[in-house]
């Protein structure tokens, strides 16, 4: 089922290699949450755990390009209902969720470059690709791979002149509304499974990372 979905991903991870003078690897972990049928809105005490690994080409002091691979969980429930729908409902959904995503980073400051500086705050947006897999019937037929839309804010801190840690927010649009299994029902009756089949799900990642940097020092000496 993940075969399109590994393929695409590691496109996705591979292509900043050939960018840019100074690369970063790194690895973070976090939490992640959804917005759909059974939660409207962000509830930070809903977050699951996650990780994340990524690759990053710093194209100048301003714009990153970054490539990375997160994996987590999401899970909610009808448990604490919102409305008499949800009472009747008592839906919930159990996923494995991963995806790739490719995205740009601009910094508001030079810290990396300002000797007094060693902060900065950043905002990203892209492109990325999303797999999921759980238990439990299907309501509908769909695909399990899909497009997603990341984007958000952080902050970066320099630990030292190769480690870079960040604080970092990041929404997923995606074109989907079967992550929670739940979506549009028959009107006529009152079957209370069906959901707003205009308001897509979303899902949120918020995480700490930590990145090591690679200098491309040039060689002081002829090479002929």
């Amino acid at each position: 089922m993940f075969k399109n979905f590994i393929w695409l991903s590691s496109f996705l991870f591979c292509s900043p290699f050939a960018i840019g003078q100074i690369s970063e690897v790194g690895f973070g972990i976090g939490g992640l949450t959804y917005t759909g049928d059974l939660q409207r809105g962000y509830n930070f005490t809903h977050n699951r755990p996650a990780a994340t690994i990524f690759f990053r080409s710093n194209i100048n002091p301003e714009i990153s390009l970054r490539s990375s691979i997160t994996f987590g969980k999401l899970k909610d429930s009808d448990e604490n209902p919102f409305d008499p729908l949800a009472v009747q409902r008592q839906a919930s959904f159990n996923v494995a969720i991963f995806e790739g995503s490719l995205v740009f980073e601009y910094h508001f400051l030079d810290f990396k470059k300002n000797p007094y500086l060693r902060f900065s705050p950043y905002i990203f947006g892209g492109f990325g690709i999303f797999g999921f897999t759980g238990e439990g019937e299907r309501t509908a037929e769909f695909s399990n791979i899909q497009l997603a839309i990341p984007f958000g804010a952080g902050i970066k801190y320099i630990l030292n002149p190769i480690c870079v840690i960040a604080l970092e927010f990041g929404p997923r649009l995606t074109f989907f509304d079967y992550i929670d299994n739940i979506s549009e029902g028959n009107p006529s009756f009152k079957n209370f499974q069906h959901g707003n089949k205009n308001d897509n799900d979303k899902y949120y990642y918020l995480g700490l990372t930590l990145s090591y940097s690679f200098y491309k020092i040039p060689c002081p000496y002829p090479t002929n």
